[in-house]
């Protein structure tokens, strides 16, 4: 992805400085340089990237949405910025292509994550949405997801 973003303009962000912040509008896709990166979906840490040719907001471009999580780099960090995020994608079939298998080995990570939950811990309280979140998982066949959940159906980004 380095290589496929190297014609963008670089950013640079100081450590505390946002990418993007939850709810904030879509639009853009960055691609990290070097650097690392925190996650945070309200106040809880959620990932950390610090992968070269990592890509940050492709989700709200391809789905249409407000960012729902907040961005910032922990550590001096640089980035390649498309302002157009859809026509970023558009430009190349090999960046979508490696878009698609991010967003397919996160999807593998969660769930296999949830499925080991289930394993462990099988309907203990608390958890027994779990079941459901891979029932939803296994038959999603497009973008028709919404977000929330039985326990919070309309969520605030």
């Amino acid at each position: 992805m380095l290589d496929l973003a190297a014609h963008l303009p670089e950013v640079h962000l100081a450590p505390g400085e946002a990418v993007v912040r939850e709810g904030g509008a879509g639009g853009g896709i960055w691609v990290l340089i070097s650097g690392v990166l925190r996650v945070r979906k309200g106040d809880v840490t959620v990932n950390t990237i610090s992968h070269p040719g990592a890509l940050i907001g492709e989700m709200s471009v391809l789905l249409g949405v407000d960012h729902t999580a907040t961005v910032e780099a922990i550590e001096p960090s640089r980035l390649r910025y498309a302002a157009d995020g859809p026509g970023l994608l558009a430009s190349d079939p090999a960046i979508t292509n490696l878009v698609a298998m991010g967003l397919a080995e996160r999807l593998r990570f969660v769930t296999t994550y949830l499925s080991d939950l289930r394993h462990q811990y099988g309907d203990a309280p608390g958890l027994t949405m779990v079941s459901e979140v891979l029932s939803k998982l296994e038959q999603a066949s497009g973008p028709v997801a919404k977000p929330g959940s039985a326990r919070d159906p309309d969520p605030i980004y």
